[in-house]
């Protein structure tokens, strides 16, 4: 486990924060970072193969940096396995956060009528890129938000979606 922690803010309706659910790209995670750090996000989550500030020898990862600019030194994150990402959503659930995936499925809904109504604070699930946010993660969440595309395009990137998502959800 890694972790660097320097502030934790809060948020308006409690604490938030982010799972970041086997995102392959370093520079979509340097990205989120980087946004969440703005937007005073409490604590990131890299789940299974997504990329973290550090490479496997502990070192910094320079592309990783590059993009974040400096956000992954001030924002609290962890790695967490595939195999223990379960039970550190369900050890969410009962300190009272609330689960949301942004992820476009049967059961979503409009992602503005997602509202920040929740004292306890929320954890907000984002995916892979490809295959989106994992199933077993979609069933433990609360509620899934989806943003409506309207073009031809199937999807936004991710990074771009996590941003989108947060700014409105956090009234920003």
């Amino acid at each position: 486990m890694y972790m660097i922690a320097k502030k934790q803010p809060k948020t308006k309706g409690g604490d938030a924060r982010l799972i970041l659910d086997n995102i392959r790209s370093v520079y979509n995670v340097g990205s989120i970072f980087r946004t969440a750090e703005t937007l005073g996000i409490k604590k990131v989550y890299c789940v299974g193969t997504t990329p973290t500030p550090l490479d496997r020898f502990d070192r910094k990862r320079k592309d990783f940096a590059k993009v974040a600019l400096g956000a992954e030194d001030i924002l609290e994150w962890e790695y967490v396995d595939d195999k223990s990402v379960v039970a550190l959503i369900n050890k969410m659930k009962k300190e009272g956060l609330k689960i949301i995936a942004l992820e476009q499925s049967q059961k979503s809904v409009d992602y503005k009528k997602v509202k920040n109504t929740f004292d306890g604070g929320a954890v907000i699930i984002l995916g892979n890129e490809v295959d989106g946010v994992s199933a077993k993660l979609l069933k433990l969440s609360d509620v899934i938000a989806e943003i409506p595309m309207v073009g031809k395009k199937e999807s936004l990137n991710v990074s771009v979606a996590g941003a989108v998502f947060l700014f409105r959800l956090l009234d920003r």
